[in-house]
């Protein structure tokens, strides 16, 4: 009889710490389940910023415009006579870039449909950038008494960038780049076991 009480003792005390153990794991695992989801989502957030880039999308151009100016000075027999009048050729390149900011996309999942809703930010123009470098300027007509200030190039540059932008908006540049950002997000959350993924612009 002693000898079946002490047996007794330490499987009782094995099998309180097996259950006890086993309490610990499963409600560790439960918890795990239910917070999976939304820690994945925080996860492929932090992997997705670093992808922004690869949603940009880049237009390069290039122009040729004609600048001119002129001094005209009243003369009675050329009432409009050009005495110094200056004509420019420039020529230059730049790039387009429109994009989104993935920093402020908002996903969401529901449990219930097993759905992922993502909110993103619509596409903005980023940068209308000139290569000043590859800038090159001729003189097509010019004499001693024409002056011609750097600044009224960099105007007519300007002019003609900012115009050049208005037109490929309107022509649906930034619609392309939604396009762009939506198929690079469906991928990037279908890659992270995500099947059901939409996309919605704000």
């Amino acid at each position: 009889m002693k000898k079946l009480k002490k047996m007794i003792v330490p499987i009782l005390s094995i099998w309180y710490v097996l259950t006890v153990g086993f309490l610990i794991l499963n409600k560790t695992e439960i918890i795990g389940i239910q917070t999976n989801k939304s820690s994945e989502t925080a996860l492929t957030q932090e992997k997705l910023v670093e992808l922004s880039e690869l949603a940009t999308l880049k237009y390069e151009y290039s122009n040729v415009i004609i600048s001119r100016t002129d001094r005209t000075i009243p003369v009675p027999v050329f009432p409009d006579f050009n005495f110094a009048e200056a004509i420019k050729l420039i020529e230059y390149s730049g790039y387009l870039k429109a994009g989104t900011d993935f920093s402020k996309v908002k996903p969401s999942y529901d449990e219930v449909s097993k759905r992922l809703l993502v909110k993103v930010p619509k596409s903005y123009i980023l940068d209308n950038v000139v290569e000043t470098e590859k800038t090159k300027v001729e003189d097509v007509k010019g004499n001693i008494f024409s002056d011609y200030p750097t600044q009224t190039i960099i105007d007519e540059i300007n002019a003609h960038k900012k115009q050049l932008e208005e037109e490929k908006i309107n022509n649906g540049f930034l619609e392309e780049a939604d396009k762009r950002a939506e198929l690079l997000l469906i991928s990037h959350y279908s890659s992270n076991g995500y099947d059901d993924v939409i996309i919605e612009f704000y």
